[in-house]
């Protein structure tokens, strides 16, 4: 059974790169992506060097580690960047209530302007409360406000007049 603290070393780990894999053979991949087959780990380090690329072990085979010829740091680069958009939530929601004030609506579709632009998609909801569901005519008016007002910008992903929830994504 691990420990609290094995698991914390296990997961930080880094990958194998030029002197550190001490494997006596590695499977490499060449920096075109093409087979090479097993070889000497020194050979594979003199090719990585003729071409100032780094040797990097992607993963651990059962004979011999399989590893790559390619740029480390760019390697890093990418996965920092992948991590960091994977991180981003991608639905901003936006609430309010049927007798929203002009102002407040202005700023709040401008504010969805701004997110459609980054790439984020935004859902609106509306919320009636007691004896605004009177009115759910005029709450299915504002929707479909919403959705004319974002047009230029986004493209309808759904509109329920229904649960009164309109989701734009961007054009």
């Amino acid at each position: 059974m691990l420990k609290n603290w094995e698991k914390f070393i296990i997961a930080i780990q880094k990958q194998l790169i030029n002197s550190q894999i001490k494997s006596p053979s590695v499977f490499l991949i060449d920096h075109e992506n093409n087979n090479r087959g097993l070889i000497d780990t020194n050979e594979a380090l003199q090719l990585a060097e003729s071409l100032e690329l780094d040797l990097v072990v992607v993963s651990q085979g059962k004979d011999a580690p399989i590893a790559k010829i390619l740029n480390y740091g760019k390697l890093q680069y990418q996965k920092k960047k992948r991590q960091s958009q994977s991180a981003r939530p991608t639905v901003k929601e936006v609430r309010f209530g049927l007798n929203v004030g002009i102002a407040d609506y202005n700023l709040r579709i401008e504010k969805a302007v701004q997110w459609l632009s980054k790439g984020d998609s935004v859902k609106f909801a509306i919320r009636l409360r007691g004896r605004e569901h009177q009115y759910r005519d005029q709450a299915g008016e504002l929707l479909d406000r919403i959705a004319n007002d974002l047009s230029q910008v986004g493209k309808i992903q759904s509109l329920d007049k229904r649960a009164l929830i309109v989701q734009v994504i961007p054009a």
